[in-house]
């Protein structure tokens, strides 16, 4: 099996880390989990220590303060392709991506995607536990970004997703500027200008039922901004 590094960014999350922990580990007992904890004030990256220290597939970054799910990730991949991982997956703490779709994108990975995402919008794929309210933010914004981008995939939001190698090298993660919602957008928008293969594979999200939503308002806006820059940078040959 290819070398796999999921990473889960995390701030707050102590009460939902060991359950993700138990049920990643348990599913995927190959794959190494890094945890990449921005400071949590409830000691999650403390937890976060203890339980590394019992298991040598779990691995811990420590960042100063809150500095956003974008760097999270982008920090992990630079640190994951420093050591030679082949495989990078992207899973929230809050036990909102269920382990059980794991088997799902090893498949089309190995069925040779280069980008495989989580969607909630295809036939299979779904949501459960939301207001109309975040429907309204998710499923706008996916088709307010398709749109602008003219782009097929139909989940451009999810953070339920994995990368080659060849496509984070692509991509030149260096590069990205995005740090919020938008930051999947951009990912996979990079992906698809340099002639990655993108997948979507359905899943059911399930929403938190500890801990609190990190979705503001202020990050939403922040996308609909990034969506213009992308789509401009594009035209001048940027991306």
């Amino acid at each position: 099996m290819p070398r796999t590094l999921i990473v889960t960014p995390t701030y707050n999350e102590k009460d939902n880390l060991p359950r993700f922990i138990d049920a990643v580990r348990s599913a995927w007992a190959d794959a190494d989990l890094l945890v990449v904890d921005d400071a949590s004030p409830d000691g999650t990256g403390a937890l976060a220590d203890a339980i590394a220290a019992k298991d040598d597939h779990v691995k811990v970054m420590h960042r100063p303060g809150k500095l956003g799910l974008g760097t999270a990730y982008t920090q992990a991949f630079k640190r994951g392709l420093g050591e030679g991982y082949d495989r990078f997956f992207e899973m929230d703490a809050d036990l909102s991506h269920d382990v059980r779709y794991l088997p799902d994108f090893i498949a089309a990975l190995d069925d040779g995607a280069d980008v495989v995402i989580g969607s909630r919008n295809i036939p299979g794929g779904g949501v459960e536990g939301w207001g109309l309210g975040r429907h309204v933010i998710s499923k706008g914004g996916s088709l307010y970004s398709r749109t602008i981008l003219g782009l097929g995939v139909k989940d451009l939001t999810s953070g339920y997703k994995a990368f080659t190698r060849r496509a984070l090298e692509a991509i030149d993660i260096e590069t990205v500027h995005s740090n919020g919602y938008s930051f999947q957008i951009e990912m996979t928008y990079r992906a698809l200008r340099k002639g990655m293969r993108v997948k979507e594979v359905p899943i059911v999200f399930v929403d938190r039922t500890a801990g609190r939503s990190k979705m503001s308002r202020r990050i939403f806006v922040e996308a609909i901004g990034v969506v213009w820059k992308l789509r401009a940078e594009a035209i001048v040959g940027k991306i």
